[in-house]
């Protein structure tokens, strides 16, 4: 879709976890590792003139929000931190410029979009339903409850009950619509609500719903 819309593509040579699961465990050494891997390689492209992008929310965050708090005096997180976006953050911006090509072939339908916690809380407004708005013969129920997914918590055999009790509402709230399509940002929250359902039918990322609405 990047391609498609005429920016450059490129990926980082070097990567690891953004280290939020050592981080929701309390294993901030692990996290410092992580950091210095990462911030050495996203640090390059930022200052050869690339933007950021992750396809996770909960690794935009963790860059945009939780490592520039955990290491306010590192420059290289915080170069990282103004160079960073979600994918349709920075597909909308290039909407408000004027740039982002709208000709679209295939309708959508109606989609259950779930709003991943990770998503909601960097307070960028509802882009990815903003972006999948703009395809014609498209209506988007959104979804704006936590999945229970929790990062490791609804994979943990001790806690896997309670998340799905958690992620209830959600699923039920993806049944009713009854949507040609459900989606969620966040892969793991996609798959929580696929179990939920019983998988009956597969969660498909945004990403995925606009290359089909652009016929790529």
């Amino acid at each position: 879709m990047f391609e498609h819309n005429g920016i450059p593509v490129t990926i980082a040579e070097q990567e690891q976890c953004c280290g939020m699961p050592k981080l929701e465990l309390g294993d901030l050494e692990a996290v410092a590792r992580a950091k210095d891997k990462n911030v050495e390689s996203l640090a390059k492209l930022v200052e050869a003139g690339w933007d950021i992008v992750a396809p996770v929310p909960s690794c935009v965050l963790m860059f945009k929000q939780e490592l520039p708090l955990m290491f306010p005096d590192d420059p290289l997180v915080q170069k990282i931190k103004n160079a960073i976006f979600d994918p349709f953050e920075y597909l909308m911006l290039r909407h408000k410029e004027g740039l982002l090509k709208t000709e679209f072939k295939s309708k959508l339908g109606k989609v259950a979009y779930h709003v991943p916690c990770h998503l909601r809380v960097q307070n960028i407004g509802l882009k990815t339903k903003e972006m999948l708005s703009l395809v014609p013969g498209t209506e988007i129920d959104t979804i704006e409850r936590c999945s229970g997914h929790d990062g490791t918590y609804a994979v943990k055999s001790e806690y896997h009950k309670i998340s799905m009790k958690i992620g209830r509402p959600v699923f039920n709230r993806v049944k009713q619509a009854e949507a040609d399509h459900y989606s969620s940002d966040c892969p793991m929250a996609g798959h929580q609500i696929e179990n939920g359902l019983g998988r009956d039918k597969a969660p498909e990322h945004p990403m995925t719903l606009l290359r089909i609405a652009y016929g790529l």
